[in-house]
């Protein structure tokens, strides 16, 4: 690596090489399945321009100070998320048991990316079922049959999960410089190409002016103030704060990148992508008269049924379901990595042995997945089954819990000098700002999204 590292305790695990690395990796971190279809079906139904404006303004106001946090722990810390936060811990003469929220991040990586694998799994399927022609003329029953068959069936499940999580485990072993930073220097700039691809379809053959309209005109009077709320959850969540994926990027950054710039940069690209993908599902969305408000089944029902009944449907399904593929990869390169950098550090193993350590764990607790749509389907624990639990557990409890204790021990904990020599030396504009939104205004946020998530506000 060309850039001078000027910390006393430098990266086990080597550095990026750019700005740019940094910004493609946390923001191929950010960009995920929810990206594709979750952000343009919530603004389409909460007010459309509406919900954009109130959306973005909780990004700015609760996910960009949060992902700083992560950053300047990451940084001042140099190792896994664990290790960061008890090593900032002891220097601001705090508690070390500070490192279990570390922990916690790290632990809800690999539940998440235990049956986010299996959801990417069925991804990776489509690529090859579209390129079958298996959709090419299809009817509603035909595409939810197929939908059926790879769901139900745990042997063809598995086997993409399978594969999945090995793609991820060989990119997370060859380290940061090999793996992570070689991978996100290609997958994100394809990602990006395939998704103007489809813009330039959906334009052309789509409904364009309504997919326009249903998420761009302000509809102030469909806002309601569980829309807010939601708006509020998503701009949280969208940025994958809370479980040590940033700070384990975070503290491959070299000092003299500045934070600041590297994480609005990260906030922006994430915006763009999401609201671009609204722009090219909903076009195609009304051009088939399909029903814009059908979440998840728009991926892996409604889609598909319609790419088979347009002009070059095959080929427009193919690049569809590789985008959503590289979207759920880059995530769970970030996922992954946390728990090897801690399995590295913790018991002195090589990168390659804990990759595929971790990621054999992972590959157990994702079975559960697996089965929760075939032989385990009538298994229900709290009225859920194993799968509902697993993604309830981490997207309403361990990712808020982590992400406001993360945003209170960078604000309150560490020893304001050092943050300011990380973020700001002249404690300017910037760093003000961060301080108050991270003491004030984002733990507010996030206890609504956490207390509003465990129904204590929903009716």
């Amino acid at each position: 690596m060309t850039n001078k590292i000027n910390n006393s305790k430098g990266s086990l695990h080597g550095y990026w090489s750019s700005r740019i690395s940094f910004i493609l990796a946390v923001a191929g971190s950010a960009v995920g399945l929810g990206n594709i279809w979750k952000f343009p079906y919530i603004a389409g139904v909460n007010g459309g321009g509406a919900f954009v404006l109130v959306y973005i303004l909780c990004v700015f106001l609760i996910g960009l100070p949060i992902l700083v946090s992560e950053i300047l722990i990451g940084r001042m810390g140099r190792r896994n998320p664990a290790s960061s936060m008890e090593a900032m811990a002891l220097q601001s003469s705090s508690s070390k048991k500070w490192a279990f929220v570390g922990l916690m991040g790290i632990l809800s990586g690999v539940l998440i990316l235990s049956y986010y694998s299996v959801i990417a799994g069925w991804s990776l399927a489509y690529i090859f079922e579209s390129f079958s022609g298996t959709f090419v003329n299809a009817n509603s029953t035909i595409v939810e049959e197929s939908f059926f068959s790879l769901s139900s069936s745990w042997k063809i499940t598995m086997f993409w999960h399978s594969l999945f999580m090995i793609i991820t485990a060989y990119v997370v072993s060859k380290g940061v410089a090999e793996g992570l930073e070689k991978a996100v220097r290609l997958l994100m700039p394809l990602l990006i190409l395939l998704l103007l691809i489809l813009l330039v379809y959906s334009a052309l053959e789509g409904e364009f002016i309504a997919g326009l309209s249903f998420m761009f005109a302000p509809r102030f009077h469909d806002l309601t103030a569980d829309g807010i709320l939601v708006a509020l959850g998503h701009a949280f969540f969208t940025l994958s704060v809370g479980m040590g994926a940033i700070m384990a990027y975070g503290a491959y950054l070299p000092d003299n990148m500045s934070i600041g710039r590297i994480s609005i940069s990260v906030v922006l690209a994430d915006t763009f992508i999401a609201l671009i993908s609204g722009l090219v599902i909903f076009p195609i969305v009304f051009a088939n008269g399909l029903d814009p408000e059908a979440g998840p089944g728009l991926v892996f029902m409604s889609l598909p049924m319609a790419f088979g009944n347009l002009p070059g449907g095959i080929g427009l399904g193919v690049i569809f379901f590789t985008l959503l593929s590289f979207a759920a990869w880059t995530s769970a390169i970030s996922l992954m990595e946390p728990a090897v950098a801690w399995a590295v550090e913790k018991f002195k193993i090589q990168r390659v042995t804990a990759s595929f350590f971790i990621c054999l764990i992972i590959w157990v607790f994702g079975l559960g997945t697996v089965f929760s749509f075939s032989l385990l389907s009538d298994f229900l624990l709290l009225g859920r089954n194993i799968f509902d639990n697993l993604d309830y557990l981490t997207s309403n409890i361990l990712l808020p819990l982590g992400g406001l204790m993360i945003v209170i021990f960078a604000s309150w904990v560490v020893n304001i000098d050092s943050l300011s020599i990380q973020l700001d030396k002249s404690r300017g504009i910037f760093f003000r700002l961060w301080l108050f939104l991270s003491r004030y205004i984002a733990p507010i946020g996030v206890m609504i999204i956490f207390f509003y998530s465990v129904n204590i506000f929903s009716t």
